[in-house]
């Protein structure tokens, strides 16, 4: 391992005091696997993620190893161990196992390159674990613990980093970057996670290697993308993103609107204004990080610049941003492979986003409180949040109004929720009922009575069976 520098011998100390008390922690499963390999003649370390993890006290149950042994001999050791063992990543030589509640990956030692047209990895085996090290993306992820000797292998100054939090590669970015492209938005997530500064070099083959990103897959993109946003910090990764123009070749709406000034003329510009919601909308998030929240947050505003209008009176004005928004959302995150199901709530809340202002601030009637919980459905609680986070103005008298506004509008929705089951709003009649009053069978005269009597619900409330009869026959006598 390097000298430490003379400033940071106390960090130093305190990571390896936490790295002890973490390994002593899996050490009964830890150790029990590295005997195993020993006897069948093989070498094994923990390794990656596991060990800086380890320093910085927050090992979880995931454990991550490498071994000289090849596929095959790691399943032949490990099969009659673990209490489960699957073989998803065996391809690019791992084993994946369980056991006694560790969830286990042991990687055989290698190397791996992309050509220049291929979007997979080729990969080759190593003999030694200096050789898979130096392989890896960063510095402090190119740290093992030789097992069970418990010595520490530390090639590259991985430790004196994590000390400094600063993020660097075992070789040139250039050439990590080259054997893997996908690093690049990796020092984006990790600076996200874990609050680590990039260091200049690495940012600089960022900026101009970025192009190099299109030969990944939009999956592994978009997996990458999700870890940033979900992150603890992702402000400063997408800052980075941007700021290397990796955001261009990923998500090229979010730098669009750095340039764009908001109709308020009090922010920065849309961009700021848009990863100040997202940090809001996390500080109003209750137990797990939410995905279709954060990406609703980050992308709500993206229509602005394509409707962006210079009014005479000297104003800027975005109509219908919020439409346009939905339509971009949709757009990108399918290009990203999301699942149909997130590319549905996070463009439905992107649209809904201003509903909320387009009431005024006035008191709210029972009918327009109907139709907002109606438009939201599932989402509801989510855009409550999304619209309590998108009021960014540094005007405390205004936020204050804001707020107490929302607050009546939520009020309105639990009184009239308990009063009328908000939740399953449906007409009065359902179909069979409305062939009955009408003396009609099944077909698109149902469907139009079911919206009519649908609109009335909103509009007055529930209604009885007779009234809602007598409703439904005056419109069918119009309709006559």
């Amino acid at each position: 391992m390097p000298n430490a520098n003379e400033d940071t011998p106390t960090a130093l100390s305190q990571a390896q005091r936490r790295a002890v008390t973490e390994l002593l922690r899996v050490a009964p499963v830890a150790d029990d696997l590295a005997r195993r390999f020993k006897a069948a003649g093989f070498s094994l370390a923990l390794v990656g993620g596991s060990v800086r993890d380890a320093l910085l006290g927050r090992l979880g149950n995931d454990l991550d190893f490498t071994t000289d042994a090849r596929p095959q001999d790691v399943l032949t050791i490990v099969r009659p161990w673990a209490d489960a063992v699957w073989e998803v990543g065996i391809a690019f030589g791992t084993v994946g196992a369980q056991k006694d509640g560790y969830q286990i990956e042991v990687t055989t030692y290698r190397s791996e390159a992309y050509d220049r047209t291929s979007r997979k990895p080729d990969v080759s085996y190593g003999d030694s674990i200096e050789e898979d090290l130096v392989r890896r993306d960063f510095t402090v992820n190119a740290m093992a613990v030789a097992l069970p000797e418990k010595e520490f292998v530390d090639p590259h100054g991985g430790l004196e980093d994590l000390a400094h939090r600063v993020l660097r590669t075992p070789g040139t970015p250039e050439e990590s970057f080259s054997d893997d492209p996908l690093r690049m938005m990796r020092a984006a997530r990790f600076a996200a996670q874990l609050d680590f500064e990039v260091a200049p070099e690495v940012v600089t083959a960022m900026t101009d290697m970025a192009g190099r990103l299109d030969i990944v897959s939009a999956e592994r993109v978009r997996d990458e993308l999700n870890k940033l946003i979900l992150s603890a910090h992702p402000r400063k990764g997408l800052g980075l993103l941007v700021d290397t123009g990796l955001a261009a070749q990923v998500l090229p709406e979010l730098p669009a609107l750095r340039l764009e000034s908001d109709e308020h003329h009090r922010h920065k510009d849309v961009y700021e204004h848009s990863l100040t919601v997202l940090e809001q909308a996390i500080a109003l998030e209750q137990g797990e990080p939410d995905l279709v929240l954060r990406l609703a947050a980050l992308l709500h505003d993206i229509g602005k610049p394509r409707t962006r209008r210079f009014e005479p009176n000297g104003r800027v004005s975005f109509h219908h941003h919020e439409v346009v928004g939905a339509k971009m959302t949709k757009k990108r995150m399918t290009a990203l492979k999301y699942s149909n199901e997130l590319i549905k709530d996070v463009s439905r809340l992107v649209e809904l986003h201003l509903r909320f202002h387009g009431y005024g601030s006035g008191e709210w009637t029972d009918s327009a409180v109907r139709r907002y919980v109606r438009d939201a459905g599932p989402l509801l609680e989510r855009l409550h949040k999304l619209t309590r986070s998108d009021c960014t103005t540094r005007n405390k008298r205004k936020a204050a109004a804001l707020s107490r506004t929302y607050d009546g509008l939520e009020a309105r929705i639990a009184e009239l929720k308990e009063q009328e089951e908000l939740d399953a709003i449906r007409p009065d009649l359902d179909g069979n009922q409305i062939q009955e009053v009408l003396g009609v069978g099944p077909g698109p005269v149902v469907g139009r009575a079911y919206r009519f009597l649908l609109e009335l619900r909103l509009e007055n409330g529930p209604m009885t069976h007779d009234d809602a009869a007598a409703a439904l026959k005056e419109w069918w006598a119009a309709q006559s």
